[in-house]
């Protein structure tokens, strides 16, 4: 069967069920139909202030990758499946995870409820509209750009000047041709003339600060101070001057708050934001993790792509902001994905190749000590596929023990929570051993050598080759107050590197960044390496044309 065929046949129960199983009483949801709902302002006040308490909140799983191929590594079914097998050897166990984007599930990559036995649901309404969360933020996003617009038309009373306009609109779709538009054609009633760009929903800066606010004046705080513009005099000019802040807040007033579901087997999950990890933080909700940490003994969530990706920003952004750690992370990989990093090529992946397996796992070990540098304690989750063989596998564990780790089999697309009772029970042991958790960059370094120290120190960089346009505006961030925040690195998933033709674990080379952006409302600076867009565009044969829905509403198609 596929994922949705299984998805479909599975049974759900009340989420109300699912709620009163980590002591969320109905009255503190708001339900949207009987299978997923909102917490309630109240009830999300009670979970934050529980998980402020360092010896009240449960223990922190941080779910992350080997670099992504084309063959998938299913971290979205590990995660799922881990959740399911702690909580079925008798641990009470909570699963935080992003919100799908419509532009991958209609574009490669597909959605995000997991696979298999392992999934989330009701995976059809989480994969498209859920609860209408990246539909509020696409509009508030929108909101803004109206606004700007606007005011540019009504006078210009901020004297900005429309060509350092930064504020996209944006669109929860992949649409290329919408990257550089011009904009207010036509005649003096309708704008004023300027080219503008768009991007996906996901990367837009709503996003990210929806993500790390937990409540509504955190939020509206961060709006006011998003850059939107320089005057004609080159200062910078911020949302909140605009005065309208309240109105984009009142749009985000629900999306702020986090969505419960169920896993196939019943466990709570909480599922909210959903930044792009390649340009943004790639993380869940700061909201949805700080109430599975009230809730459960164990929190399983993860961070977009790989370890060098989602995983660093979890620790460096994320964490750093929000004063917590994780207990201990997991690393997933798959033998098909190590052979492509060793050199196979896809159509040969079925066929055991143990030298592809060796050269390949460069990629993990690589991983492996980017966690270790964070002082965290770290296990391989080796995802299973049918093709695998007995050595292949125990070759894995073999070169998993040489790096000081532990390598463990994980079969929760085909067993679910049964399939990953041995990757619990190793959890179990290592989260025994407190971490040592340290972020890979002091905030006070000057933004240049945090961005170096990255390079250097995650990507295995020799030297970062800075375009002249970005050390001048690094510079003229930090003569305005903004050199204490942390990086984002928008780069590609496909290598450790800023390469995506760099498979394996690449060293010695030249990290070029061309362009860094301030998102002073989500308090970070995004460095631009090598051709990253944050509009990304379809496939010659895109998912959408596998995707049907007939005459009872039943979807078909959609992974």
């Amino acid at each position: 069967m596929t994922d949705i065929e299984i998805a479909q046949k599975n049974v759900m129960v009340p989420v109300t069920e699912v709620a009163e199983k980590i002591g969320i009483a109905k009255d503190q949801l708001e339900l949207y139909g009987n299978y997923k709902a909102k917490i309630s302002f109240k009830e999300l006040q009670a979970l934050q202030s529980k998980a402020a308490d360092k010896n009240q909140r449960g223990k922190l799983i941080l779910v992350t990758a080997m670099t992504p191929t084309a063959a998938g590594e299913g971290k979205s079914t590990v995660t799922i499946a881990l959740g399911d097998g702690l909580n079925k050897i008798g641990k009470k166990t909570v699963i935080a995870l992003r919100e799908p984007s419509l532009g991958p599930c209609f574009g490669v990559k597909g959605g995000a409820c997991g696979g298999g036995y392992a999934q989330v649901v009701p995976m059809e309404d989480i994969n498209l509209h859920f609860t209408g969360d990246i539909h509020a933020i696409t509009a508030a996003n929108n909101l803004m750009a109206a606004l700007i617009d606007n005011h540019l038309q009504q006078g210009n009373e901020l004297n900005i000047d429309p060509r350092t306009v930064s504020w996209k609109r944006c669109v929860d779709l992949n649409d290329r041709a919408l990257r550089n538009v011009v904009i207010g054609l036509g005649g003096r009633i309708d704008g004023v003339p300027r080219e503008s760009h768009f991007q996906i929903s996901v990367a837009s800066e709503i996003m990210a600060i929806v993500c790390l606010s937990k409540t509504i004046s955190e939020l509206k705080e961060r709006i006011s101070r998003i850059t939107i513009g320089q005057t004609y005099g080159k200062e910078d000019v911020t949302f909140g001057q605009l005065k309208c802040t309240g109105a984009v807040a009142a749009l985000l007033k629900d999306a702020i708050r986090p969505n419960l579901v169920q896993t196939l087997e019943k466990n709570p999950a909480f599922v909210h934001g959903g930044p792009f990890a390649n340009i943004a933080h790639g993380c869940n909700s700061i909201n949805a993790t700080l109430c599975a940490l009230a809730s459960g003994d164990y929190v399983v969530t993860e961070a977009g792509f790989a370890a060098d990706l989602g995983a660093e920003k979890f620790m460096d952004i994320k964490c750093r902001m929000n004063g917590i750690a994780p207990d201990a992370a997991v690393i997933v990989a798959t033998v098909r994905a190590l052979k492509m990093h060793g050199g196979v090529l896809k159509q040969e992946l079925g066929k055991e190749n143990l030298e592809a397996v060796k050269a390949g796992f460069e990629n993990v070990k690589c991983h492996i000590e980017n966690m270790k540098k964070f002082g965290v304690n770290v296990v391989v989750a080796v995802n299973k596929f049918i093709s695998d063989t007995d050595a292949e596998i125990s070759l894995v564990q073999q070169l998993a023990k040489e790096c000081g780790s532990e390598a463990v089999l994980c079969e929760g697309w085909e067993k679910g929570g049964e399939g990953t009772t041995a990757l619990a029970e190793k959890i179990v042991q290592l989260t025994s051993t407190p971490s040592q958790f340290k972020n890979i960059y002091e905030l006070d370094l000057p933004l240049e050598k945090k961005i170096e120290t990255l390079a250097k120190e995650i990507y295995r960089a020799e030297r970062v080759e800075f375009d002249s346009k970005a050390l001048k505006k690094l510079k003229a961030y930090e003569s305005q107050g903004y050199g204490n925040l942390p990086i984002c690195m928008a780069k590609t998933q496909n290598s450790i590197s800023h390469d995506k033709t760099k498979l394996g674990a690449p060293k010695g080379y030249t990290f070029p960044v061309r362009d860094v952006q301030l998102y002073s409302g989500a308090g970070f600076v995004v460095a631009f390496a090598g051709d990253i867009v944050d509009m990304p565009g379809l496939p010659k044969v895109p998912s959408a044309v596998n995707i049907d829905v007939d005459d009872d509403g039943i979807i078909s198609g959609l992974f």
